[in-house]
């Protein structure tokens, strides 16, 4: 995926001064390091230049979005035909050639060329006037901190260019009676552009039984090579092959990057997918257990804005009052991107589902700073809510659960925390990810038109509710 760079001009200043803002603006776009390419495409000076650029933007796969900079002062009703027809996500990056004004060197020539404190205003306005979801970065662009914010709107972009493709594979239904699993999938594929569908558990089980022994050898060595496990639980960790790769020649197929399972419908398999789902999320496939394709959908859209990134499904399972943490973990699905150490195979008991044991990985999470992220159907709309949440090391070794977890610390505070998430409607499952950052969270939330609730140091109870308020004002009940 690539970015196009457009610099707005117009014919006012001669053919000398356009070609200087050209060869600016290549320079600035051969400047600018960011995680994903960005391409200048041209110097629009009239209407038709910019709907038909724009026009372009909109029908190439290639193109994630479109980042402007007036150079010289570019008047703004010639932007309105291409702005009223883009369907690409926009940065308004308000810089200029020179980070200085030269005492000696400027005179009106110069003035002339150098405008973009106001062209990028006029600029500014029409994109104000006509109400676009744009971001906006101002600052000098050799500037490393600059780049940075350019960087994480382009995770946000290609996060909502992959959501508007995606496709999500639901093996039977949501857990029996579960509200918060459940949504609105029209709602879904109108708003996220996500294809939200099902397929039976015996058409896995058909896909499974076609897997040849070869293919669970070769996805054995891999195991081998990333995990450790005992010789006597082979048997078992070959069936959770044997799960992966029909699932996978099944999400392959339809061209599907997330799924979801219950251990309620698991009829004709012999363990529910425990390994076999923690590796795929691990190769950047989106996950969500009973049913839960609203946080599979959003696993695979973070590991699509951060491909090696450390990002998971989880659940909240527990409290510790005492050290005030959160036991986060599941009964087996979680992602080794963030385990703290090597991960190891182990097979045990679920003790729920009534099928054999199954294997799975077990390893503690890292220790950092990081988000837990759920999206809801509020009904009418969805709803974003994200939390800053500090990871530790469990600081208790559990020997009784054998399973992948770790600890976290809710902001503001751990009561305050909680309540905050209760009011909001926070879902149990979340996707936690150690990478997302604020600005890239709020940029996804605008391109997408979602409702967005952060949940930080600086929320309160009192304010939350003030702001949920307004959000049904402003969203419709």
């Amino acid at each position: 995926m690539k970015f196009w760079f457009i610099t707005g001009s117009q014919f006012l200043y001669g053919e000398e001064t356009l070609r200087q803002v050209e060869a600016d603006s290549k320079e600035i776009v051969a400047g600018l390091k960011l995680p994903f390419p960005v391409e200048y495409k041209l110097t629009a000076k009239t209407n038709g230049e910019i709907t038909d650029i724009i026009r372009e933007a909109n029908y190439d796969k290639e193109c994630a979005g479109i980042i402007t900079f007036c150079h010289t002062f570019s008047p703004s009703k010639m932007w309105i035909n291409g702005f009223a027809a883009l369907q690409k996500p926009w940065l308004h990056f308000h810089t200029q050639y020179n980070k200085s004004i030269p005492n000696e060197a400027i005179d009106m020539d110069y003035m002339n060329l150098h405008q973009s404190a106001h062209g990028d205003r006029e600029h500014g306005f029409i994109g104000a006037r006509m109400r676009m979801p744009r971001a906006v970065v101002a600052g000098y662009w050799k500037d490393p901190a600059v780049q940075e914010k350019i960087a994480e709107w382009q995770r946000a972009a290609i996060g909502a260019l992959f959501s508007r493709s995606l496709k999500i594979v639901r093996f039977g239904d949501n857990m029996r009676e579960v509200a918060v699993t459940e949504g609105d999938k029209v709602e879904a594929q109108i708003r996220m552009g996500w294809q939200v569908n099902t397929w039976a558990v015996g058409d896995l089980v058909k896909e499974m039984d076609r897997v040849t022994e070869q293919e669970i050898d070769a996805l054995m060595q891999e195991y081998a090579s990333l995990y450790s496990f005992d010789e006597k639980d082979t048997d078992a960790i070959r069936y959770q092959a044997r799960e992966e790769i029909a699932i996978r020649r099944i999400l392959d197929r339809e061209g599907a990057k997330a799924f979801s399972n219950t251990f309620q419908d698991l009829y004709g398999m012999k363990q529910l997918p425990g390994l076999a789902s923690q590796h795929l999320m691990s190769l950047g496939y989106g996950f969500g257990a009973e049913g839960d394709w609203k946080t599979a959908g959003m696993t695979a859209i973070i590991k699509a804005m951060y491909p090696d990134g450390q990002t998971s499904f989880m659940e909240d399972y527990t409290y510790d009052y005492e050290k005030e943490l959160i036991l986060g973990s599941h009964m087996l699905e979680v992602c080794p991107t963030i385990a703290a150490e090597k991960p190891r195979i182990e097979v045990h008991p679920l003790g729920i589902g009534g099928k054999d044991a199954p294997a799975r990985l077990v390893f503690e999470g890292k220790a950092g700073k990081a988000k837990a992220i759920s999206l809801i159907d509020a009904g009418g709309r969805l709803r974003l809510i994200v939390q800053d949440v500090c990871c530790e090391k469990p600081y208790q070794t559990m020997p009784n659960l054998p399973v992948a977890r770790t600890m976290w610390r809710p902001e503001p505070s751990f009561l305050e925390g909680l309540e905050c998430w209760i009011i909001a409607g926070g879902a149990h499952h979340t996707v936690l990810s150690y990478n997302i950052t604020d600005r890239v969270v709020r940029d996804f939330a605008r391109i997408m038109d979602l409702e967005l609730v952060p949940i930080n140091a600086s929320t309160t109870a009192v304010s939350l509710e003030r702001d949920l308020k307004l959000g049904d004002i402003i969203y419709g009940r």
